[in-house]
């Protein structure tokens, strides 16, 4: 009886703090705050165009249709760990993404914008604005900088398996989402791991990613990722927002390590 009774106080003691009790203190999820004194935390800056607004408890995505950006949490690198992002999307085709690993070249970066595109009235881009685009991929402008030197773990629920929710965009393909209401909040755990990456949402494992792999798949297009460039095993982190009508919303994240200590190395 007693053992019963206790394992409920853990239980309940962790469902209100968030913590699991059967971890030691080193090992428990340590929250990266995304709001302080209702504005967004100064850990957190901006680069590239577009931005997010503080909207209750959460971040939610304010898209520019000059281009692309992301927030980017310039406090720490983190080494191998796992980060969980709780988010949500106001439908299917919702575009953001989660950046990991990105370069120490990040830092040049902040404040940093592509050259800006306009689209027409349907919300289309002309041939001209494309190749602008193409141009700001080619020379790792701005918002494109993660894109060629980190990787992106994808959240737009309605694509294909190379580019939809929980891929390691264009480089390891996701299974689908677990089936759940639209305005649901989902779970997403992303596990670095040395050079690997894995990436489940809602308890359901979507991808596995190793760039050593020898059948990984090759770059068919400007907007995905070169292959050539080697990506640290200690990088920042970065929340995407993308196009005009894209809203996905963030409420969490929070990142324990693996088994040493996270590393803690602030930009300069």
């Amino acid at each position: 009886m007693r053992t019963c009774f206790t394992a409920l106080c853990l239980l309940l003691a962790w469902g209100a703090t968030g913590a699991d009790p059967t971890l030691p203190s080193s090992r428990q999820w340590r929250s990266l705050p995304l709001i302080t004194d209702g504005k967004i935390d100064a850990a957190w800056v901006q680069v590239g165009w577009g931005g997010f607004v503080v909207d209750g408890r959460s971040l939610r995505t304010e898209c520019d249709e000059r281009g692309m950006g992301l927030l980017l949490y310039q406090a720490e690198k983190l080494g191998d760990c796992q980060i969980r992002v709780v988010y949500r999307c106001e439908k299917p085709k919702s575009n953001a993404g989660v950046f990991v690993r990105i370069d120490d070249g990040i830092a040049a970066k902040i404040g940093e914008k592509s050259p800006e595109v306009h689209r027409d009235v349907k919300g289309k881009l002309s041939p001209q604005m494309i190749d602008k685009l193409k141009e700001a991929s080619e020379k790792h402008l701005g918002g494109w900088y993660p894109v060629h030197h980190g990787y992106e773990v994808q959240i737009l629920d309605a694509s294909d398996p190379l580019h939809r929710t929980g891929a390691i965009y264009s480089l390891a393909k996701a299974a689908p989402v677990p089936e759940r209401l639209q305005a649901d909040w989902r779970t997403m755990i992303i596990t670095l791991d040395g050079e690997r990456i894995t990436v489940d949402v809602d308890g359901k494992r979507l991808s596995s990613f190793d760039p050593r792999a020898a059948d990984n798949p090759p770059r068919k297009n400007w907007t995905e990722p070169i292959r050539e460039l080697k990506r640290p095993t200690h990088g920042y982190i970065a929340l995407q927002n993308h196009d005009p009508g894209d809203v996905v919303w963030f409420r969490e994240v929070s990142v324990r390590p693996l088994g040493g200590a996270v590393s803690r190395k602030s930009l300069p």
